[in-house]
């Protein structure tokens, strides 16, 4: 496999288990020097792994100060950084708007949403004193389209693509691309959270009929994220199996 991220190292937030893992492993094959972040650092999806990250650390991306304390502890026992993936996400219950409970709302946007900011925060003036930097947000074709009955989950991934796009803008003449993915429905364990009915209708609206691969997002990241991705900023990636066309 071509070691196209040789001698760069990345941060992959949410990088223990599923779609933060299959990201982590394909940027590590690549050549890059991994750094996962994550709730839960004793998954037992990691065990036994071939895959073995350069330094594990357990954070909070809802929280702005365990943010910046991880990343200033990643510069200094690491070095320099040079890839972002914020990929941390939940789910969130299945449930009608006028149901959802307060507390569970904020947090889907205190994790899927407020996290990117928080990281991006803490990693930009890093990436802009050494004029070079690259940023991948995962967002979801959730976040174009609205997807009816996971309303909290759909507005912070519309807010991510917003703020990538906008932040792009700001970023443009320092050297530092920003971009983010909107995949539809993943096959991993967090279907296990979802309806049966939930996950026919995602399914359903797919024109290839069928599911997205862990591998699939794993290899458009780890392309945005290298040398050929070169004047893309500002982008969201589809990855919908023909769902969206725009």
């Amino acid at each position: 496999m071509e070691r196209y991220l040789a001698g760069r190292r990345a941060i992959i937030t949410g990088g223990i288990r599923g779609i933060g893992l299959g990201i982590a492993r394909r940027i590590a094959e690549r050549g890059a020097e991994v750094i996962v972040w994550d709730l839960n650092v004793t998954s037992p999806e990691a065990d036994g792994d071939e895959f073995k990250p350069a330094l594990v650390q357990r954070v909070d991306v809802s929280s702005a100060k365990e943010v910046q304390a991880a990343f200033d502890a990643v510069v200094e026992q690491a070095g320099p950084v040079d890839i972002l993936v914020n990929n941390a996400g939940i789910n969130g219950p299945v449930t009608p708007s006028w149901e959802y409970p307060v507390e569970t709302w904020e947090k889907v946007i205190g994790i899927n949403l407020n996290g990117v900011f928080h990281c991006c925060r803490a990693a930009i003036p890093h990436m802009r004193a050494r004029g070079y930097g690259r940023i991948i947000n995962v967002a979801s074709i959730a976040g174009k389209e609205g997807v009816q009955f996971i309303s909290a989950y759909s507005a912070a991934k519309g807010g991510v693509i917003a703020f990538t796009k906008a932040v792009a803008k700001e970023l443009a003449q320092d050297g530092i691309l920003i971009n983010c993915v909107a995949p539809a429905m993943v096959e991993t364990a967090l279907l296990s959270q979802m309806t049966e009915e939930h996950i026919r209708a995602s399914k359903a609206k797919l024109p290839m009929g069928r599911l997205l691969k862990v591998d699939e997002v794993a290899s458009m990241v780890s392309w945005i994220a290298g040398p050929e991705c070169s004047f893309t900023t500002g982008f969201v990636f589809d990855l919908t199996g023909g769902r969206a066309t725009y």
